[in-house]
């Protein structure tokens, strides 16, 4: 019997909020910590949590947002960006308040979605109609797949050590394939054309060679000396 909490894959709506939150990576089974504090998104949030619990990370675009044609956000006082076309939904897994008006909550990934058209904004915050047609699969638990850890974490470390970020590669060993690379690919400050590019990869596979190459590039950017050609 399937618990409660579950989310089916026909329970994800059509016509979702979205968070566009530049670098903030969410994928299939991932879980995204978020600290709320804007006006709208606290709005966003308490409407999730009484239907559904529902809403979608997507990345903003700048780079497809005219500077003549933003639109501006009459709430929030800010323009708002174009979105990339495809995002991640998920499910609030827990929250939390705080004494000064924030909510800390996790996020569950749980399929990556479509945007086939933006919506009048509520509460504040954007809204679209989603198509999750092409990624059903996302619900289901992550396939095995081929994955060269050696290579993988000989790539990390040095990536780690450039971006100071204090990380136990023991830690990381004891995670199942999956999730090594969904965690690695969501912690990773990588820039969000790098982000898109792996939520947008098509298999595990993909994704892991994906990750391996931002991780090399990102030594070989910062002046460090990966081992081997950049491809």
């Amino acid at each position: 019997m399937r618990s409660p909490v579950q989310t089916r894959f026909e329970d994800l709506p059509q016509e979702l909020a979205i968070f566009p939150l530049s670098g903030a990576l969410l994928l299939p089974w991932g879980r995204l910590p978020l600290n709320i504090f804007e006006p709208r998104y606290l709005n966003m949030t308490l409407d999730a949590l009484k239907a559904g619990r529902i809403f979608g990370m997507i990345q903003p675009d700048y780079d497809k947002t005219p500077r003549d044609k933003l639109v501006t956000d009459k709430m929030a006082q800010e323009t708002e960006p174009a979105v990339y076309g495809m995002g991640c939904a998920g499910r609030i897994a827990s929250f939390e308040e705080t004494e000064d008006g924030r909510l800390l909550i996790m996020v569950k990934g749980l399929a990556r979605f479509r945007v086939l058209k933006e919506l009048d904004s509520f509460g504040g915050y954007r809204r679209v109609r989603a198509s999750y047609d092409a990624f059903k699969a996302d619900m289901d638990p992550p396939p095995k797949f081929e994955l060269d850890r050696e290579q993988l974490l000989a790539r990390l470390k040095p990536y780690l050590e450039t971006q100071a970020m204090p990380i136990s590669l023991d830690v990381l060993k004891g995670l199942s394939d999956a999730n090594l690379i969904t965690s690695l690919c969501m912690i990773c400050p990588f820039d969000p054309r790098e982000k898109q590019v792996l939520l947008e990869a098509a298999t595990m596979t993909e994704r892991a060679t994906a990750l391996v190459k931002l991780l090399q590039m990102g030594v070989f950017d910062s002046g460090g000396a990966p081992d081997g050609p950049r491809q």
